[in-house]
């Protein structure tokens, strides 16, 4: 048996209760009432790396946060017996369209991811020195449709002060709704690529927030399309990129382009504990045709980590520092909470 095919071992151990066809056992036939997952439904199947689910077997429920009548099979299957059992529960999603879990890789403080996503984030930019400065908040929701496809909308509040610190003000910021679409994406060779569409439009009557290393722009809609991508590299660590201009609608407003890239590597609080994520982003962006422009440049070293078991809840914080173009930009303290919330609700699996 210790030599056998992951079919067989998932018949032998799993399904009594998850059923031998993968869509879970009549829920009369089992002695609990926590309902059995579907593992040929590929909206749930696929987007789990493997590495939680043999976390989830090998230690059971309780280790991300889930119910304790999913066993522990540790003195049963060695964690290699339950990869050959994930490579047969892989083969029941039949549907190849579904980027797979292990291409959701975490989120940077401000370069946009290639996965879609089923997410709220709250983020808040501080500036850590000089004086005045703009202090911001943001609400993103972001809402998967389909097996690629994502839409989101995201709402910004800016609080902006004098340069004697004295006079602030509050305000809320451009709207953004947009759509992102996975043109391709393969496990095999850990790559995913994506388009994105935004439309900005202003939702008061204040100047334009700058984004992250900018300067202030008249208010006015504008239009914005990236390419993104993330690549998988060895030893748990990833690059991910974002290219890509917004165009004004309004009359003085600039084009401005924007690039992109971040490097992170993965670690675990021992072989099945919560994550924890450094990485270190460059973004740059440059106004197109005017006279005298610069590049603006910026480096964002951070710290991503789960603050739950089910490591569906997370937090990112870092310092967004100048390092081109630096008269009159400052070093901003930058950090979110995010919830994935299709992995259940934020005071689920602590």
């Amino acid at each position: 048996m210790a030599a056998a095919p992951g079919d067989v071992l998932y018949r032998a151990s799993c399904a009594n209760c998850h059923g031998a066809d993968g869509r879970g056992a009549d829920p009369a036939l089992l002695a609990f009432e926590e309902e059995v997952p579907d593992f040929t439904d590929c909206d749930f199947a696929a987007r789990e790396p493997d590495a939680d689910w043999i976390a989830v077997a090998h230690e059971g429920g309780p280790v991300r946060g889930f119910s304790a009548m999913m066993p522990a099979f540790r003195g049963a299957l060695t964690p290699e017996q339950l990869q050959r059992v994930m490579g047969y529960i892989r083969t029941l999603c039949t549907d190849s369209d579904w980027p797979r879990g292990e291409l959701n890789l975490p989120r940077p403080l401000v370069t946009g991811k290639a996965y879609p996503e089923d997410e709220w984030v709250v983020s808040a930019g501080f500036p850590v020195e000089g004086t005045g400065g703009e202090t911001t908040a943001e609400f993103v929701y972001e809402k998967r449709f389909g097996p690629r496809s994502q839409w989101e909308v995201a709402i910004p509040y800016q609080w902006r002060g004098g340069e004697d610190g004295g006079g602030r003000r509050g305000r809320l910021g451009e709207v953004e709704i947009g759509v992102k679409h996975a043109v391709f994406h393969s496990f095999e060779s850990g790559s995913i690529v994506s388009v994105s569409g935004d439309l900005h439009f202003p939702a008061g009557s204040a100047p334009e927030a700058a984004e992250p290393g900018e300067e202030a722009q008249p208010s006015g809609s504008s239009v914005a399309g990236f390419l993104h991508f993330g690549q998988l590299l060895g030893g748990d660590s990833f690059l991910q990129g974002q290219a890509g201009a917004r165009v004004p609608l309004y009359e003085g407003g600039r084009t401005r382009a924007y690039g992109r890239i971040v490097w992170g590597r993965s670690f675990a609080s021992g072989q099945w504990g919560r994550s924890w994520t450094p990485m270190v982003e460059v973004v740059a962006n440059r106004a197109l045709g005017a006279e005298g422009a610069k590049t603006n440049t910026d480096v964002a070293p951070q710290l991503q980590i789960a603050l739950n078991t089910r490591q569906h809840v997370l937090a990112n914080v870092g310092v967004l520092v100048p390092v081109t173009a630096r008269e009159g930009r400052h070093a901003r303290l930058v950090a979110y909470v995010l919830l994935d919330w299709f992995d259940g609700g934020f005071w689920e699996g602590w």
